[in-house]
């Protein structure tokens, strides 16, 4: 899945890259599995604005992935291989031996044709979901439950993966990618392999174009507005900031844990803040 780079027409392309999608075997997607979607624009529930810079960009239907795989000791062939505009992995559609067919999130190294199967009698092979009790220490995993039969909640983009490090007392202990050491309970599942397009993040947008059609908007900088609109604003000419730095609403940002959540605190053996 390599990156293609332009030859430098305009400003936008000077610096633009993005993937080739040869990986990609179909266009069509399969539309019983099609959900319509529509944009929340950074809405909650009660339609009060909670994400600013949202807003506008291509209209997407949602794909659903089966992030259960509970479909256990019924093999799967994977049939297609297709771009989903609503994550940054690569789908994968199964066909299964009774008929059915459901995506999956791809990993790394599955092709068209390969055979996938889920439950606690699969191999620890890329593609393979097994419960964490089964799976062999080292081995790297995505699509992690946290809750048994809730589906996968993490290690879900691009390019990451997981490891099993060791398994003690009903818990696995796996390192995340962002180096947080985690207690998670053995009957919890995990897809064996690492999550494919591992070039997402090299990508470039190489102009604002780019951002507005993923539904991102403008954010204008504290230090240019004034004293009434944001703390950062106001003064003669170009100022610094004269205090750390704080929210439109005068709260701490950048380094300041908003997390809190005790119930999970406690599965948390390293946490990925500690150096």
């Amino acid at each position: 899945m390599p990156l293609r780079s332009y030859k430098p027409t305009s400003a936008g392309r000077r610096f633009m890259t993005r993937s080739t999608f040869e990986e990609i075997t179909t266009r069509e997607p399969h539309k019983p599995l099609l959900e319509p979607q529509k944009r929340g624009s950074g809405r909650n529930g009660q339609g009060r604005l909670t994400v600013r810079h949202r807003g506008g960009g291509e209209k997407q239907h949602y794909r659903r992935i089966d992030f259960r795989r509970d479909k256990w000791g019924v093999p799967a062939r994977v049939a297609t291989i297709e771009y989903d505009p609503n994550r940054s992995a690569r789908i994968g559609l199964l066909h299964y031996r009774d008929g059915e067919k459901r995506y999956m999130l791809l990993p790394h190294g599955l092709k068209v044709g390969d055979t996938v199967v889920a439950g606690p009698e699969a191999e620890a092979r890329v593609g393979n979901a097994i419960p964490l009790a089964n799976i062999p220490l080292g081995t790297t995993v995505h699509n992690i439950e946290l809750v048994p039969g809730r589906g996968g909640q993490i290690v879900r983009s691009a390019g990451a993966a997981a490891q099993v490090l060791a398994k003690d007392g009903g818990f696995a202990t796996i390192r995340l990618p962002s180096g947080e050491m985690r207690r998670v309970s053995l009957r919890c599942m995990a897809t064996v392999g690492q999550v494919s397009n591992l070039d997402h993040e090299n990508q470039s947008l190489g102009k604002a174009g780019r951002a507005r059609h993923m539904g991102q908007r403008p954010e204008t900088r504290g230090v240019a507005m004034t004293p009434r609109d944001h703390p950062h604003g106001g003064g003669e000419g170009k100022s610094p900031t004269g205090m750390p730095p704080k929210t439109p609403w005068g709260l701490p940002a950048m380094g300041y844990r908003t997390r809190r959540n005790k119930t999970t605190d406690r599965l948390i053996v390293r946490s990925r803040h500690r150096k």
